[in-house]
């Protein structure tokens, strides 16, 4: 399999975080989706990253549906629940992390802008979602561990990517604002998979 993205995408790493948690072997194009005559544009209609390419030449886009995809290659460890209840929650949890990242990137793009072009209240718009989502993480988060169960999920990938991110492109203390979801964070973000993805502008 061949994935293609940016190494400061939040949704590609999410995809790479899964890749290897689930243990599967895979080639890294770095690409934007930029370029009108590069892969990402070849291979996704949409022109958004990441793209991943099977080895029989077959394409999928979209964060959440790729990752769902490897999920259903093997068995160790299963990041969705198989169904009912469990499955529920670990889809809202994606739901939250991904509009995370949304509200995150969203920000950024509006600061990038010249100054006199800029919307202050965009930026104050996409703050308050993210302060939202993480006000409702920190109520919900588990004393310790995982957020679903004894092994890492896509709850807990979705949401540790989105922080990542923050961290990222929007760092602030929000660790002394919400110190449940901080304590969870600090261990998630040490695992290798989270290590090895990190953005290379936070590697020391």
């Amino acid at each position: 399999m061949k994935l293609y993205g940016s190494l400061t995408s939040p949704y590609v790493r999410k995809v790479r975080v899964v890749l290897i948690e689930k243990g599967l072997r895979y080639e890294m194009a770095v690409e934007g989706p930029a370029d009108a005559a590069g892969n990402v544009a070849r291979l996704n209609p949409l022109r958004a990253i990441p793209v991943l390419e099977r080895d029989d030449g077959d394409v999928y886009f979209d964060s959440q549906v790729i990752c769902e995809y490897l999920d259903s290659l093997n068995d160790t460890p299963r990041l969705y629940p198989g169904g009912g209840e469990p499955r529920w929650q670990a889809l809202r949890w994606h739901a939250l992390g991904q509009g995370m990242m949304e509200a995150t990137v969203a920000r950024f793009v509006e600061l990038r802008k010249p100054a006199e072009k800029q919307d202050p209240a965009v930026a104050t718009k996409h703050e308050a979602r993210i302060a939202a989502a993480m006000a409702f993480a920190n109520d919900r988060m588990p004393a310790s561990g995982f957020i679903q169960g004894t092994t890492i999920g896509i709850a807990d990938i979705a949401l540790g990517t989105a922080l990542g991110y923050v961290d990222l492109r929007y760092a602030h203390d929000w660790r002394g604002n919400y110190p449940k979801l901080a304590a969870w964070f600090k261990p998630m973000s040490e695992r290798p998979s989270f290590v090895e993805t990190l953005a290379p502008e936070l590697k020391k």
